[in-house]
């Protein structure tokens, strides 16, 4: 769980890893020239002032969440944070960065500097990239047979109760009834997908795990 133990605010550049998208050779634009925060709760906009999205964690040190999502995830919790906003923040003329920016620290509870434009968007790129990433290395260890399907049923579970979690910090509520549909339409879709790849692996027209004989039916 994500604590409050109490641990030093880092500086921008904590996460570092070489495969991180910020981490470049560039001079470092992750922090804004304003680093203060002038403005008292009641002059804040109200959209800034109300929102509440990571509430629950509102004690939690930036290196505890980091930690926790670096254990679980391949995001860290700038990257975390900033995505959620720019999907909260987006209005028809594209997503508010210089304003998730500058209210960076109003926003989550986490994060203490505010932050550029620029580095805004170089953090959701950063998400994005890594989603893409993770995404295919997931999708290639569904059909490339590495995974049986009972080991794949496990790893659904597994990266299911943590993705809930994290929404569930988010504010986001999930009924039982919500959940347990998900579940069962992702790991019907998986099972779909696994089973599909078996046919333009293999030759034969059976299964080399189960036996079964593989129709056009049993593996569309």
């Amino acid at each position: 769980m994500i604590d409050s133990l109490p641990e030093k605010e880092p500086n921008v550049g904590i996460d570092k890893n070489p495969n991180d998208a910020e981490n470049s050779t560039q001079p470092d634009t992750s922090i804004s020239k304003n680093t203060k925060i002038n403005k008292t709760k009641e002059e804040l906009p109200e959209d800034i002032r109300t929102y509440d999205r990571f509430s629950k964690i509102d004690r939690a040190s930036y290196n505890r969440v980091n930690k926790f999502l670096r254990d679980r995830t391949y995001i860290t919790a700038r990257e975390w944070a900033i995505a959620r906003l720019c999907s909260d923040f987006r209005t028809t003329t594209g997503i508010e960065m210089t304003k998730i920016g500058e209210n960076l620290p109003n926003l989550v509870p986490f994060m203490t500097r505010t932050y550029s434009p620029q580095a805004v968007n170089q953090a959701r790129h950063a998400f994005e990239g890594k989603v893409r990433k993770s995404g295919a290395t997931f999708l290639y260890g569904a059909m490339s047979g590495f995974i049986t399907a009972d080991e794949l049923d496990d790893l659904m579970y597994e990266v299911t109760e943590v993705a809930k979690f994290l929404l569930e910090v988010e504010n986001t509520d999930i009924s039982l009834n919500q959940e347990l549909d998900s579940e069962g339409r992702i790991s019907n879709i998986m099972r779909d997908v696994r089973r599909s790849s078996i046919g333009f692996r293999h030759d034969s027209n059976t299964c080399p795990e189960c036996g079964q004989i593989l129709t056009q039916e049993s593996i569309e």
